[in-house]
């Protein structure tokens, strides 16, 4: 990557207020990426040395000199030969420099938040603006605190959108985000229970995700779920009315203006809507499996009739979405058919992934772990699940982790279901293989501390 406007060493002193060793001669020069891990450095990147709970990225600093370094900005000078902006929290500066850079690009910026569906709905949104702009998006995990700055850095002037993804849930992270993000466009998903651990309450979680509204650009657009009651009784964002997105024209909690009727669904081959908008009427084919992509869909058309797509672009863009691993991602095999949803989970989000599984063919197996971040009320919540698998008709259950132990319980109701918890996902992933046979679908599906990828991976060499 190159032409990072803004960007020469000079201005990121001036910015960060910083101290500057090194070359005089190169302070006019500019970096061409930024970075703060040594594997990825290339010539004329910006290297952030940061302190790690296992890592300090200043024992790396001589490395991203000799692989071309620009320069590094650390928290203490060092006797390595190089360019050096000294500061006193690297974090921090890193945070600092990406807020300014965000000013040196024109590109519009869409910030998703939410309690579910962030990453999906993100996927949905740049497949759609795709179809009239040049899209940057959140790749991965990057959508944190660190993470999204990073991803700030990747814009470049050709870049006319950005789809950034904001996870949230400590207090404050979301002031710094926005701060970096300064969005165009503000949608949030939904306000569920995910992070009640930390912000206390739902009243809690929409208070800090809504932070993003105050770093609004002026003439900035509020995209919200009108289907959730939290969102669906905001009237005024920053003197503006929101944009409200859902199913059905009226609902319990607000009319919307972009909705979606008419849903049928076609289990693994996703979902057929009419979608509905101000600007007309249109049939819209999503082809990523779960009823809840369709409210994705109206998520991406409201945000695309915002930023002056035609109906058929939306549609277009909506049909064209696809979904990513460890997010209800397909996996074919010679044997099985494996529903890869394994990189997060709640109480929503495992329901709706049980609804799914049901509708396959053959044998249907559940694997499912232990959901995080749920409060006080994780137990209940955790047998909730097993109580809703026990309605279904699902020919197995395969669980391990200490709350899943009430899935367990609450799954005992159906005395057709064979329930087996195991103590380790090792011995899982031991008894699975000696269970499953050609023609089974296997839902994975738990938080990603569970790390029940490593469960997905056997699967697919399941001979």
């Amino acid at each position: 990557m190159d032409r990072m406007p803004g960007m020469s060493l000079r201005d990121i002193v001036r910015v960060l207020d910083a101290e500057y060793i090194g070359d005089e001669g190169a302070l006019d020069e500019s970096v061409r990426s930024v970075t703060m891990d040594s594997r990825t450095v290339t010539e004329g990147a910006l290297f952030f040395a940061i302190r790690g709970e296992r890592v300090d990225g200043h024992s790396f600093i001589g490395d991203v000199f000799n692989k071309g370094a620009l320069a590094v900005i650390c928290e203490r000078d060092t006797s390595d030969a190089g360019n050096r902006i000294v500061v006193k929290h690297s974090i921090a500066a890193l945070q600092r420099l990406a807020a300014y850079y965000r000013t040196c690009v024109d590109a519009k910026v869409v910030l998703i938040t939410g309690s579910v569906g962030k990453t999906s709905t993100k996927e949905m949104i740049a497949s759609v603006l795709g179809e009239k702009y040049n899209v940057l998006k959140t790749e991965g995990n990057f959508n944190n605190e660190i993470g999204l700055p990073l991803t700030v850095f990747r814009l470049r002037p050709e870049h006319e959108v950005a789809v950034l993804e904001a996870g949230v849930d400590e207090p404050g992270e979301m002031d710094i985000i926005a701060k970096a993000a300064k969005p165009d466009v503000c949608v949030i998903t939904n306000i569920g229970i995910c992070h009640m651990e930390n912000l206390g309450s739902r009243r809690g979680i929409f208070e800090e995700k809504s932070k993003c509204f105050d770093y609004m650009r002026d003439g900035g657009i509020a995209v919200l779920n009108g289907d959730d009651d939290i969102l669906g009784s905001v009237r005024d964002v920053r003197g503006v009315s929101p944009v409200f997105f859902g199913v059905d024209r009226v609902g319990e909690y607000v009319d919307k203006q972009v909705y979606v009727t008419d849903v049928v669904s076609k289990g693994f081959d996703g979902s057929d809507a009419v979608l509905h908008t101000g600007a007309g009427n249109i049939n819209v084919s999503v082809g990523i499996p779960g009823v809840h992509q369709i409210t994705n869909a109206a998520a991406a058309a409201a945000v695309g009739l915002g930023l002056g797509l035609s109906l058929s672009q939306i549609a277009s863009g909506i049909a064209k979405a696809k979904t990513i691993s460890g997010r209800t991602n397909l996996i074919h095999t010679d044997k099985l058919l494996i529903v890869d949803d394994c990189y997060n989970a709640n109480p929503s989000s495992m329901k709706a992934g049980l609804f799914l599984l049901v509708k396959a063919s053959g044998r249907r197996i559940a694997v499912l772990g232990d959901m995080g971040e749920l409060g006080p009320d994780e137990r209940a919540l955790h047998r909730e699940v097993g109580e809703y698998a026990a309605g279904l008709g699902l020919d197995a259950l395969f669980l391990c982790g200490e709350l899943s132990k009430e899935i367990m319980e609450g799954a005992k109701a159906d005395k057709n279901l064979m329930i087996r918890h195991f103590p380790d996902r090792e011995k899982l992933t031991e008894e699975l293989l000696k269970y499953v046979q050609e023609g089974d679908t296997v839902l994975v599906k738990a938080s990603h501390f569970m790390q029940y990828q490593a469960i997905v991976d056997a699967l697919t060499k399941y001979v």
